[in-house]
């Protein structure tokens, strides 16, 4: 693609802002950042994948324990290629100890055209742990799948479909995660076309996260379930055909205790014009049956939960349908930008959430019209309270919303920057339908700038070098990686410029930090939750405008560059271990130094462990004149 094409009139305005407000090297720098072309994935998989003498020595590896894996195949039809591919990727994996059970439900009698058990024969003098067993009609996939279930004898069930394939490596990494008595694995996945044979759209998952497996069937393939647990929630049931897989893990981690994501391509989908890995408005049935599997697992769950068609087929949206509607306590710190400020309380009036009580925390105005305008908003609006912040020595984030948080009467708290704007009257109830689960402590929203840009669609620890939003600066109408800027889901923190969180968890925890009075103080925040057990929820659906730090403007003053700093690394050594072993909500073949989800290049791999944290650290000993401690 030539520089021209690339670089769009919107991509020039946005960079003659940038080389205004903030220099040359960060215009530099975002310039660099955009025209990063893309890692190929075929070159990717040759410096990831394992090599020829990594898959000598698992197939020469020892094992204190061999559990046996059954893998599942309900066999339709299967073109002659694909079902010999789809065999061979099982006889050559690296590890020895697995059966292969095939159910034939094609319907097609003996010596006709399309027979496959002649195939299987042949394969069979060979392997002698290949199982096969044929119906005499044509079977719908959960009675197919049910019969493959009956062959089995092994102490982990391996799902495969007809057409695809296991990577050599799938049941040797398999094998390693169930030595920790995982319940339920599963691991990332890539599309295989059809017509070229190669891999593509690679798709590297979170580990588990319930609330994105409600949005779509993210698990999907390589899916490893322990038998006991397999036995426990029973067969593929016939009323969920075409979404029978979904319905089947839905059930599944319902009761599961331990589950484990492997990092790892491990299974190749393949992707075909009647496929919906590359069609799929071609299986609409199966959509509607996904929506019926939730349903039934929110009922088996207790939820007043609904889901319904989200931004595109197989997304789905929750929307809870909760019996009260309990006190919202929205705390607002506010110096002058009283026109901010209006624009946000507009937003919360046209609110269809109207059980709420709103407390300016005023900190440090010097226009006389601002407290003019504070004595109007008490005397017209009764839900308006404004509580006084006295404290010295500049913006304090966490000081003002403690403080604030000390007059509050609500239930829930909301922490709203003035510079938010509500869209639309949904926002708040879409927040409080999550905030309302009792294993949910913060749900935060989609933010946008004023360009309708991506400005928070969840917080990813490591971007950066310490934490950063995902997908900033994409366009509203992007989907964003496997669309996960448009499905709700949960992350590791949200963001304080509008967050909703359970007054008790807020007050269990401390509130915010003190030790961080501008930066991270909210992922800190969200950091104390987890620990406690709590899931932080991001919700597409709840929309608003942020007119980014408008209040208090930029780091660009020493002073505030150096508190920066100081701020990263007492968060870096707060939470030093996610920081080393990753965001489990991000993938670690992923890269850090951009907010799309692209591939980590091989030059970020190989930066050694605490690489920035060193280099702030560095950073903050010049600024200070002293060592760090």
């Amino acid at each position: 693609m030539k520089l021209a094409e690339k670089l769009t009139a919107q991509t020039f305005v946005k960079g003659f802002q940038t080389l205004k407000e903030e220099g040359v090297a960060a215009f530099c720098k975002k310039l660099k950042a955009r025209l990063r072309p893309a890692i190929d994935y075929h070159r990717w998989q040759e410096e990831n994948g394992p090599s020829k003498e990594e898959l000598e020595r698992q197939r020469n590896a020892t094992w204190e324990t061999m559990p046996l894996f059954s893998v599942i195949v309900p066999l339709y039809r299967t073109p002659e290629k694909y079902l010999k591919e789809m065999i061979e990727s099982v006889v050559s994996q690296t590890y020895p100890n697995w059966e292969l059970c095939l159910s034939d439900g094609s319907g097609i009698k003996k010596g006709e055209e399309g027979d496959l058990e002649q195939i299987v024969k042949e394969y069979q003098k060979e392997n002698q742990n290949i199982r096969y067993i044929r119906a005499d009609r044509s079977l719908p996939i959960p009675e197919n799948t049910n019969q493959a279930l009956l062959l089995a004898s092994g102490d982990y069930l391996v799902f495969l479909d007809h057409d695809d394939t296991l990577a050599k490596n799938a049941l040797y990494e398999a094998a390693k995660a169930a030595e920790s008595g995982a319940e339920l694995l599963y691991s990332d996945e890539d599309k295989l076309d059809m017509r070229t044979g190669k891999y593509f759209m690679p798709h590297f998952k979170p580990d588990f996260n319930i609330d994105l497996l409600r949005s779509v069937n993210y698990i999907c393939h390589l899916c490893v379930i322990k038998k006991e647990l397999a036995d426990s929630i029973g067969n593929f049931l016939p009323e969920m055909n075409g979404a029978q897989d979904y319905d089947y893990i839905l059930r599944a981690v319902e009761q599961a205790e331990q589950i484990v994501h492997i990092p790892k391509v491990l299974y190749h989908w393949r992707a075909h014009e009647n496929s919906t890995a590359e069609n799929p408005e071609s299986k609409r049935y199966a959509f509607e049956a996904g929506k019926r599997a939730l349903q039934a697992h929110y009922q088996r769950l207790g939820l007043p939960a609904v889901p319904e068609d989200g931004i595109s087929p197989g997304i789905y949206r929750t929307r809870y349908q909760w019996d009260r509607e309990p006190l919202v306590s929205v705390l607002i710190p506010n110096k002058d930008h009283m026109e901010d400020l209006e624009k946000c309380l507009q937003g919360l009036k046209r609110s269809s959430y109207q059980n709420m009580e709103i407390i300016i925390i005023e900190n440090n105005s010097e226009n006389a019209e601002t407290f003019a305008y504070y004595k109007r908003l008490e005397k017209e609006r009764d839900r308006v309270k404004v509580v006084t912040w006295k404290g010295e020595g500049g913006f304090h984030y966490s000081a003002i919303n403690n403080f604030g948080a000390n007059f509050a009467r609500g239930e829930y708290l909301l922490l709203l920057n003035n510079d938010i704007a509500f869209i639309g009257t949904e926002t708040l109830r879409e927040m409080m339908g999550f905030a309302m689960r009792q294993d949910v402590g913060a749900v935060g929203a989609r933010l946008y700038f004023a360009d309708n840009t991506i400005q928070h669609a969840g917080v990813v620890i490591g971007f950066g070098g310490i934490a950063g939003h995902a997908f900033v600066n994409q366009k509203k109408e992007e989907l964003g990686y496997f669309a996960r800027a448009m499905c709700q889901q949960d992350y590791s923190a949200v963001t304080a410029a509008c967050m909703l969180t359970r007054t008790e968890d807020f007050r269990s925890v401390g509130g915010l930090s003190m030790e961080l009075s501008v930066a991270f103080n909210d992922i800190d925040y969200c950091m104390k939750l987890r620990e406690q057990g709590k899931l932080i929820v991001y919700n597409p659906y709840a929309e608003a405008y942020h007119y980014e730090s408008k209040s208090r403007g930029a780091e660009d003053t020493p002073q505030k560059v150096l508190r920066f700093h100081k701020e990263i690394l007492i968060f870096g050594e707060r939470w030093k271990e996610i920081l080393q072993k990753g965001d489990p909500y991000y993938n670690p073949n992923l890269t850090l130094e951009r907010a799309d989800f692209s591939l980590k290049t091989k030059k970020e791999r190989l930066k050694p462990e605490g690489y920035y944290m060193e280099l702030v650290r560095k950073e903050v000993e010049k600024e200070s004149g002293g060592l760090w401690t």
